[in-house]
């Protein structure tokens, strides 16, 4: 049975599994680069295999590898990504795997791009047609789904930027450029600039010999490399890399204290599979785990959330533009929130289904939110039982939601399909899910991320808001209807405006200014 405190934590704490993808997948704005240049560069771009070391604290967390091979009239880039990410003492594994299709100026012709992990598995593959649509196919956990994305002309993916970047043209020092990518992990285009910082002479093992008297791969010949030093920025969130002549990463590194490094084979391999065997994190390491890793202490107690009548915070240390801080029950002023608790709405304007003129964006079904699935549209009729009563609509589904599924760390992309299938996850799970329902039956909804107080800690945390004549947050993964004043939202949206809250992570220095209880 797990425990009331676990399940807390479990429901409070949201695991940007995307955090570490994104400090290995490099993303950026498309700034075309000369065809001609690029096709004479490319002609001088020799197979070449490279292994990496995942780090967090300087404990292996990961594994990594990304290959190039040449095809006639064109490339192939394949990369593969291993974690094992710590969350209250046990590990997730999850795993990513990329395979991209390139013509010999570089450009994409298709991709294949998949996550697995102990929730399932999530897939997509692309082709474009022509220079002005992108074709693709999307599976969650075998829900599959056809779309075709306009583009403006050719379309770049994450682990093709940095070739297209240091191929292109010469880097130069100070310069800032701008790119596009379309990233497959948040299923949307990206625009992001990154910053040539100078130039940088790395070292790191390229052969290893065993060592039996301590029972380890130990470097035996070095590797001299010269690489572009580079910060990339995207959402606010910065992130720095070293990349090789051909635009392989070297090294990265990522706010939340990964670093990923080019390494020997047998060196990253073997940290992996130590890993991966012992099923536990390294002894005295306890800062791998995620969830303490990205908590706030706010070195002192607080009544709990149903106690809250109001919270004052000051935030500090971050930049705060650009985050949805202000509107509805909270109200920034400088660098000081007031968040109000939220009361249950008596009643509001208009019955279900709301106008579908009036909230396009807000009932829509989207790649990971199928609000017209058969399954979905069922469980939202059977829930709901005919209410048009929004208010006691979205309490029934909130209910429903939370005694359904069970509370556990997931690294997945969640689809709502998916999740109502398996009736499990942690906060991402349980708000994608809650959204189609909502979604299905008529109520306006969206997603919410942000801080949730949980016992004496504030962690990251994700929760759907409805429209009940303003956006009220409910929780049903804490089951709470409205969600207590304890919530503190940062964004709305979905997983691309999610990976913002990395600009928060280890800086945000959150001070309790004044609490009032009901």
């Amino acid at each position: 049975m797990v425990s009331r405190r676990r399940r807390q934590l479990i429901g409070g704490a949201i695991v940007i599994a995307w955090v570490v993808v994104l400090a290995w997948h490099v993303r950026r704005e498309y700034f075309r680069p000369i065809a001609v240049r690029l096709s004479e560069a490319s002609a001088n771009l020799m197979p070449s295999h490279s292994f990496y070391s995942i780090k967090l604290g300087g404990a292996p967390i990961g594994y990594a590898s990304s290959r190039i091979d040449t095809l006639t009239g064109g490339f192939i880039l394949e990369d593969d990504l291993r974690l094992r990410i710590t969350a209250l003492g046990s590990q997730a594994p999850a795993s990513a795997r990329t395979q991209i299709k390139l013509g010999e100026t570089l450009q994409l012709e298709n991709f294949q791009f998949a996550l697995r992990s102990d929730f399932g598995d999530f897939r997509v593959a692309g082709a474009m047609d022509g220079d002005t649509l992108l074709k693709l196919e999307i599976d969650a956990g075998g829900d599959r789904q056809d779309l075709s994305v306009p583009t403006d002309g050719p379309v770049l993916l994450p682990q093709v930027m940095p070739v297209h970047f240091v191929l292109g043209e010469e880097p130069r020092t100070g310069v800032i450029y701008a790119f596009e990518v379309f990233d497959p992990s948040v299923m949307e285009r990206q625009r992001v600039t990154m910053e040539v910082l100078g130039r940088e002479t790395l070292i790191y093992p390229d052969s290893v010999e065993y060592d039996e008297s301590v029972g380890q791969w130990i470097p035996q010949t070095l590797d001299t490399v010269e690489t572009w030093h580079v910060r990339q920025g995207f959402g606010g969130v910065e992130l720095e890399s070293w990349l090789d002549p051909d635009g392989l990463v070297v090294r990265a590194t990522s706010p939340l204290g990964y670093t990923i490094e080019r390494t020997a084979f047998e060196i990253a391999w073997n940290d992996y599979r130590q890993l991966e065997l012992s099923g536990v994190a390294p002894a005295g390491l306890d800062a791998t785990d995620i969830i303490e890793h990205t908590a706030i202490s706010v070195g002192a107690e607080m009544p709990a959330g149903d106690r809250l009548a109001g919270l004052t915070v000051r935030l500090g240390n971050v930049d705060l533009e650009g985050f949805d801080l202000e509107g509805d029950r909270q109200r920034l002023s400088g660098d000081t929130l007031r968040v109000l608790a939220e009361a249950r709405p008596a009643g509001v304007s208009y019955r279900l289904p709301a106008d579908r003129d009036d909230w396009d964006a807000e009932l829509a079904a989207t790649p990971l939110i199928q609000t017209a699935d058969p399954a979905i549209r069922r469980t939202a009729e059977r829930v709901i039982a005919g209410e048009s009563d929004p208010v006691r609509a979205a309490e029934r589904l909130t209910s429903w939601v939370y005694e359904s599924l069970g509370k556990e760390i997931t690294l997945s992309v969640p689809s709502a399909r998916q999740v109502l299938e398996m009736r499990r996850g942690d906060c991402n799970e349980h708000t994608v899910l809650y959204v189609a329902l909502a979604r299905s039956a008529g109520i306006p909804a969206r997603t919410a991320t942000g801080l949730v107080y949980v016992r004496d800690r504030f962690y990251y945390h994700a929760w759907p808001e409805v429209w009940l004549d303003r956006w009220v947050p409910v929780d049903p993964t804490l089951g709470q209807f409205p969600a207590d004043a304890s919530h503190i939202r940062f964004v709305t949206g979905g997983l691309a405006r999610q990976v913002e809250l990395v600009r928060l992570i280890g800086l945000l220095q959150l001070d309790v200014l004044s609490v009032e209880e009901r």
